[in-house]
Formats: structure tokens, C-alpha cells, sequence
């Protein structure tokens, strides 16, 4: 048998105090009964049967629990990878404060909407790295965003494939033969769609074949927007100010080749919220299946005895003096 609840001081000094206070009722009923020539004997009826009332309470108070039942835990949840363009056109301030701040500011919504999800980190420019391997770990995704600048990769163009290679690496590692196809597993990519990657295509067609989403999020403006260097603005070899604009079609064409959705993000916009039920629609996977043992609180069946003995009390009568 085990106990939901332990006894605490409380519990002690209630019960000290109720035994205390009947000791004290006894005593002057007995002094009673002398002081007229009698034994109340019968009074010992009401001692034990309060008392056990009370103890009863208690044990219900304390929660016992026995008898073992069979109840099956299950676990289910997404592989999610997050992958982040750190090219220099994300410090272009056409959304405010600057793309990257805002990615990073979406993908911190995205980490604690779905706390209960395995999710990856991933950087890229014309080469892509992991940042986090997929965790359950919130606070350490959320410093890993916090810390994420252009400055970790060379200064460099965008490239979509070798993001898409790690994306197929990695999570076929995290697959058996026999589970593959069963899993349910998601890349989010944040870019402002500038791609200059040429086999984009047979790689999408590749995660299709993994059963492996990709959704898209376009994070900039067709206005466009200055990228600050140094205490300027990036030129052209012919000194020029270079202006970037977000390119939709690339993270559209991406997104539909695989399965996903595109979303777009900026000053005005933010499709965030969207791209989370998009997500929430996918059926997850079932990580873990077990049966184990429980036990429950049977508290009921001492206090439903309590109980019955508290009505006993009160329709029995004795008379313990008799005049």
C-alpha cells in the first residue's frame, strides 16, 4: 500500500488536541458518576467508536492507495528543424529592426509554441551548420537564437541546397528503416528568398521522398532595403548602394515541391500564427508506448466506514448516570 498524502504537524495536532479533549470529558463524566455512586462503563462504547470514526478520516485524509490497474503512456510529437539565413542581406532594415532581429523575435514564438516537439537549429548562407541538434531543451534553443548574428558565416551569398543536404542528413539519422515513412518531421526556412543554389529541385524532391515538409517563411519587402556595413551601406563594384528585395518565388517554389506552405513576415504582416497551425495540423508521431502499473486512491471506502459510524453515534444513546 502506498499514501497520496504524509502526516504533517497538523494532522498531529488535531488529533492530539481531539484526544486530549475527550481524556478531559471522561475524566469529568467519571468524577460525575462517583460523586452519585456509579460506573459508566458504557462510556467506553463512545470512546472507541469516535475514535475510530476519527482515525478513518484520517486514514481517507491520507489518501491510501493498493491494487494495481494497467494504464498505457503514450508520447507524441514532430521532429522540427529550424534553419535560418545568416547572409548578409538579412541585416537589411527594410523590416524593422533589421530582418535577422525579426526572424530571431519569430522563431522564439515558434520554439515555445511547440514545447512539446523535438526541434533543431540550423544556419546557412552558401553553406549550412547546426547550431542545436534537436532538443526538448527550451532555454538552450532560446539562447542559441538570442546569439545568432551574420557574423557566424562568411560574408557570402544564399544557397538553399546545402541546408536541404543537412536537413536529409540529419534527420535520416534520427530514423529506423522500419520508421521512416511514419514520422512526422518539418524544416521551417527563414530567408529573404535570394537563392543562388541550382540543384534546389532534386533535393526537395528528395525530402518529399522522406515524407519531410518544408515550410517556408520570406522575411523582408518588395520595397527592399539597405544592408549597413561599418557605418555605411554595402556597394557594388561600381559604388554603388546595394538594395535587396525580398524574393518570394524560390521559398514558394520550395514550399510547394515538398509538400509545405510559404509564409512571409514584415513590417506590416507577420503570418507566424499561420505557419504554426499549419504545423499543428501535421499528425505527430508516436514517439513512446508502454503500459505501466498505477495505483489508485481508494480514500472512499475509510471514509464511506467513517461516515457510517458517525450516524451510529447519533442514534445510539447510553445513559451513563441513572438517577
Amino acid at each position: 500500500m502506498t499514501w497520496y498524502q504524509t502526516l504533517t504537524l497538523l494532522e498531529l495536532l488535531f488529533g492530539g488536541l481531539f484526544f486530549g479533549l475527550y481524556v478531559a470529558y471522561l475524566l469529568r463524566v467519571r468524577r460525575v458518576a462517583l460523586f452519585f455512586g456509579q460506573r459508566p462503563h458504557i462510556v467506553w462504547f463512545k470512546f472507541v467508536l469516535r475514535h475510530l470514526y476519527v482515525l478513518l478520516i484520517l486514514i481517507a485524509m491520507l489518501g491510501p492507495s493498493f491494487g494495481a490497474m494497467k494504464k498505457e503512456i503514450r508520447t507524441i510529437g514532430k521532429d522540427l528543424y529550424i534553419a535560418v539565413d545568416l547572409s548578409q542581406s538579412m541585416n537589411a532594415t527594410d523590416v524593422q529592426p533589421s530582418r535577422l532581429e525579426k526572424a530571431k523575435r519569430e522563431i522564439q514564438r515558434l520554439i515555445e509554441h511547440f514545447n512539446s516537439d523535438r526541434i533543431g537549429l540550423m544556419i546557412f548562407s552558401d553553406e549550412a551548420f547546426i547550431q542545436s541538434p534537436l532538443t526538448y531543451d527550451q532555454n538552450a534553443l532560446q539562447l542559441y537564437t538570442h546569439t545568432l548574428s551574420t557574423g557566424l558565416l562568411p560574408h557570402s551569398g544564399t544557397d538553399y541546397g546545402p541546408v536541404l543536404q543537412l536537413t536529409l542528413d540529419k534527420l535520416r539519422q534520427n530514423d529506423g528503416p522500419e520508421t521512416a515513412e511514419q514520422k512526422a518531421r518539418v524544416l521551417v526556412l527563414l530567408s529573404d528568398g535570394e537563392d543562388f543554389g541550382d540543384d534546389v529541385e532534386a533535393l526537395a524532391a528528395q525530402l518529399r521522398e522522406q515524407n519531410i515538409r518544408v515550410y517556408t517563411l520570406g522575411i523582408g519587402t518588395a520595397e527592399g532595403g539597405r544592408i549597413p556595413v561599418g557605418k555605411g551601406y554595402k556597394q557594388d563594384s561600381e559604388n554603388r548602394t546595394v538594395t535587396t528585395y525580398l524574393n518570394p518565388e524560390p521559398l514558394l517554389q520550395l514550399a510547394e515541391l515538398t509538400g509545405g506552405q510559404y509564409f512571409e513576415v514584415s513590417d506590416q504582416v507577420s503570418e507566424v500564427s499561420r505557419l504554426i497551425s499549419a504545423i499543428n495540423n501535421i499528425e505527430g508521431e508516436l514517439r513512446e508506448s508502454k503500459t505501466i502499473d498505477v495505483t489508485a486512491n481508494k480514500y472512499i471506502y475509510p471514509l464511506a466506514l467513517a461516515l457510517f459510524l458517525i450516524v451510529l453515534d447519533v442514534l445510539i444513546t447510553v445513559k451513563l448516570i441513572r438517577i
